[in-house]
């Protein structure tokens, strides 16, 4: 036995490095973090965890020109380990939006591990984990490694949302999202043994020639697919939980509310959107020929949710549960994008989904960058009072928050007005006019709650007796870090409002790169 092995030759994947900096850069700068503050523990205080991921995800982001000229030599995609990895424009624009998340957490969470007495390496490390598992999950052509770059995600989110272990909401947070995440986890896991069943694969562009051909695995995916379809049915569970789609969105309102804020930050960011990307690009390179089958079920979805999250959103009273709802509908505009894309208009569709992932991403991070500055000491200035009068107690903070909202509320001249409209554009154009109508007036339903509470902020000075202890919250030290955050999503948000077609085609390249794959 030992002789026969000593004469089988193990075929090593090559590796090509080059391309994959962003991915080592943040997996052992993650694990040298940690070992620095292990070894010098006076460097656990202070700024420097904060400084060294913010480095190591600037630099990440220095790379990523780098390696598309590289991609765009190679033709415009590169196979990596065997092709298991394809480096590509979706890629490193997934990649972008990680790091960019990751700069501006890594200026909040600094201030706010100051105000709450901790200190912070392992806050860090575990976002620099999280980010690597987010890239993996945008950059995947094989299942496995999908649900690796999940799992590599989630779990450092599930310590992070119970890191506060002085704030029992936070460690209910973190159980709740762990129990509910690893359901969906286990779930998505069959869904890979079931595709894998009835297609005798697990890469990408294979599944997709294997159905195409339908001759697959002894099996006929057109004609026999109750097992493919069973699969692609619980791939949708699991992402759908990630992105926290209804129906699966019912752990979300209860964890943005208990998980320290700057880590709500880092999920409806970049958690929101590695789902996505691991969504668009599983569902629109393997299972583009076979759309008609989960399209009905995407459209649901995108209806549920936009219908629900805008609805229970109006009931809230705490500002970090009004934005869980609302993240509910943006994943529900993602999806009709992903409807669209799957009924014909699969350019304008995917194009759409990808723009409202960047757009989604900015919009999200100044806003619970603004929650963390008003959040005070304790975490706990979220309800609608705290904003009483905010806007002449701290006007800077309350106008760049207000622009924020109002991009989140889809007013012209702000990014968050182009996501919605390329999307509606994008179902038009593939003739869902009945998701298209349902999603303008959810939009119109939630942009209620975005007014409501730029009112409080800027109309209303008293606050009611109940709310006068919590109203004193918008008497905040605003800190510099947490000040420039705000500052550059707020800047981005209208830049990209004012002159959406700044920084050249990275959109359309990226959906070129999705759909070549089909």
């Amino acid at each position: 036995m030992l002789a026969l092995l000593a004469q089988t030759q193990v075929q090593i994947p090559e590796i090509v490095w080059s391309v994959l900096w962003p991915i080592v850069l943040l997996s052992i700068g993650g694990v040298l973090l940690i070992t620095a503050t292990s070894i010098s523990p006076r460097l656990r205080v202070g700024s420097f965890p904060a400084a060294m991921t913010i480095v190591l995800a600037g630099a990440s982001l220095v790379t990523l020109p780098l390696i598309w000229s590289k991609v765009r030599d190679g033709g415009g995609q590169l196979p990596v380990i065997a092709d298991a990895i394809r480096i590509d424009a979706f890629t490193l624009l997934v990649t972008g939006i990680m790091c960019a998340s990751l700069i501006v957490v890594s200026l909040l969470l600094d201030d706010y591990l100051r105000t709450e007495g901790l200190d912070g390496p392992e806050w860090y490390v575990l976002l620099l984990m999280s980010a690597t598992g987010g890239i993996l999950m945008a950059a995947a052509n094989d299942l496995i490694v999908t649900f690796l770059g999940l799992e590599i995600l989630s779990i450092a989110v599930y310590v992070l949302a119970a890191l506060h272990l002085r704030r029992t909401k936070s460690q209910e947070a973190g159980f709740k999202y762990f129990i509910l995440g690893a359901l969906s986890s286990a779930i998505f896991l069959y869904g890979i043994a079931m595709i894998y069943g009835a297609t005798g694969s697990l890469r990408l562009t294979d599944i997709a020639q294997f159905i195409a051909s339908g001759n697959s695995a002894g099996l006929s995916p057109l004609t026999e697919s109750s097992l493919l379809l069973a699969g692609m049915a619980m791939l949708l569970i699991g992402f759908g939980f990630k992105i926290s789609a209804a129906p699966f969105h019912l752990w979300t309102p209860d964890v943005y509310e208990g998980a320290p804020t700057p880590v709500v930050a880092f999920m409806a960011s970049a958690v929101k959107a590695a789902g996505m990307a691991g969504l668009l690009r599983v569902f629109i390179v393997a299972f583009g020929v076979v759309a008609e089958d989960w399209r009905p079920v995407v459209g649901a979805m995108a209806i549920l949710s936009v219908v629900i999250g805008a609805a229970s959103a109006l009931g809230q009273d705490n500002v970090k549960r009004m934005l869980a709802y609302s993240s509910i509908v943006h994943a529900g505009f993602m999806l009709v994008g992903l409807y669209a894309a799957a009924s014909g208009a699969a350019q304008t569709g995917t194009r759409s989904v990808v723009f409202y992932l960047f757009a989604y991403a900015v919009m999200s991070l100044g806003t619970f960058a603004a929650f963390t500055l008003i959040g005070g000491r304790g975490d706990q200035n979220h309800s609608l009072s705290a904003y009483v009068g905010l806007s002449r107690s701290n006007p800077m903070v309350a106008s760049l928050l207000a622009v924020l909202l109002l991009a989140q509320a889809g007013m012209p001249f702000t990014i968050g007005f182009w996501a919605k409209a390329r999307v509606i554009i994008a179902a038009a154009n593939g003739e869902n006019y009945v998701v298209a109508a349902v999603a303008m007036v959810a939009a119109v339903v939630a942009a209620f709650v975005y007014l409501r509470l730029i009112v409080t902020m800027f109309m209303i000075s008293e606050p009611d007796e109940a709310g006068e202890a919590e109203a004193s919250g918008a008497q905040l030290r605003i800190s510099r870090s947490g000040l420039f955050a705000l500052g550059i999503a707020a800047a981005a948000t209208m830049i990209w409002g004012l002159f959406p077609g700044f920084g050249g085609d990275w959109f359309g390249e990226a959906t070129r790169a999705l759909l070549e794959l089909r």
